[in-house]
């Protein structure tokens, strides 16, 4: 039997996009507006918030209105019809006005804010307020009119119709009873019942929506994950990218810098001598006889790093001794964590001798 031998294009699989977004790329995405977030939900906590603000203020606000419309018409009622007159009878009637809706838009404003952060956290971008010439794009525009997701939201628009009917007729028919009542009662108290059932069918359905809403965002987070994937080639490249940027770099440098220098400042309380060129240079030394040859430096700065190393020096009462040729000389020729060479032996000795004899250690 002959053998059967298939080629395989091993750049197929590694152009799959099976990887998750790394870090860089969501940070990216994230500067272009590229976030998960529903929209539903916004509208939907919002429209909660006012029918709860109507069920817990709304006798207030009917009392309000009743007591400016009756003062309206009763201070109005005989008045001359003039132009000045009818500017401030519009004016009176657009501050009352005012005073009545200002809570309901403080509420929707501090409730569509708090949605946002929770969902894509402080985010402005006024880039995308600028005019591009692509977005009026015909053809674009049919794509995204006829794409996948068009057809995912006109889905969900529908079942948001029917599960809202739903409630709402539920609602009509749990009150029917007291509906088919309020006709025989006073106009006031049919009104009054009425109201009362309509915030029920509000509050019903913006539950309702909050629920489906949640299911919208997990939905929009997987859409969103997928969008995002990466192939391992798209990891690559990214990585030579980020290497090879200038400025990625300098940062990456200037963060180990950082790094380094915390670690060493760290070390500074554990030195036995600190050896300066009292304005320009610090070199922090330890000695331990029985795990070293020679003493090492632990320690070293110039200018403000040197002053700093000082200061740590004196918190931990650790000695300062100045000697200029040497400390300079340290600084110049070793680096941190190399013992010193046999030709510091005789002075840096002689340093630590002073040193243990202060500390009563000889």
């Amino acid at each position: 039997m002959n053998d059967l031998h298939y080629s395989v294009d091993l750049q197929f699989f590694a152009g799959e996009k099976t990887e998750k977004a790394t870090p860089h790329k969501r940070e990216e995405s994230r500067k272009k507006g590229q976030v998960f977030k529903s929209i539903d939900l916004c509208s939907a906590i919002s429209m909660f918030a006012f029918f709860i603000y109507l069920r817990l203020a709304g006798g207030g606000i009917v009392q309000q209105l009743t007591k400016f419309m009756s003062q309206f018409y009763v201070m109005n009622i005989n008045m001359t019809v003039s132009e000045h007159n009818v500017q401030k009878m519009f004016a009176d009637l657009s501050l009352q006005s005012m005073k009545l809706l200002l809570p309901v838009f403080i509420i929707a404003l501090i409730v569509g804010i708090a949605t946002q952060v929770f969902q894509v956290g402080f985010l402005f971008l006024p880039e995308l307020l600028q005019f591009k010439g692509e977005r009026i794009s015909l053809l674009k525009g049919l794509r995204r009119t006829y794409s996948l997701r068009a057809v995912v939201e006109l889905l969900k628009s529908m079942l948001k119709i029917i599960f809202i009917g739903i409630v709402t007729f539920a609602i009509l028919w749990l009150n029917r009873q007291a509906i088919a009542q309020s006709a025989s009662e006073p106009v006031t108290e049919g009104v009054r019942v009425m109201a009362d059932i309509m915030l029920n069918m509000g509050i019903a359905a913006s539950v309702a929506l909050i629920a489906l809403s949640l299911l919208d965002y997990l939905y929009q987070k997987y859409d969103y994950e997928k969008n995002m994937r990466m192939s391992k080639q798209d990891i690559k490249d990214e990585f030579k990218t980020i290497e090879g940027n200038p400025q990625i770099k300098s940062k990456i440098k200037e963060r180990q810098r950082q790094m380094a220098l915390s670690r060493m400042m760290q070390e500074v309380p554990h030195a036995d001598v600190v050896i300066t060129n009292p304005t320009h240079f610090a070199v922090a030394l330890q000695y331990d006889d029985d795990k070293m040859s020679a003493p090492k430096v632990i320690a070293k700065g110039a200018d403000l790093i040197a002053l700093r190393i000082k200061e740590i020096a004196k918190e931990n009462q650790i000695i300062i001794v100045e000697r200029k040729p040497l400390a300079r000389a340290l600084y110049h020729q070793l680096e941190i964590g190399e013992s010193i060479p046999e030709e510091f032996f005789k002075a840096v000795a002689e340093i630590l001798a002073y040193v243990y004899r202060l500390k009563g250690k000889v």
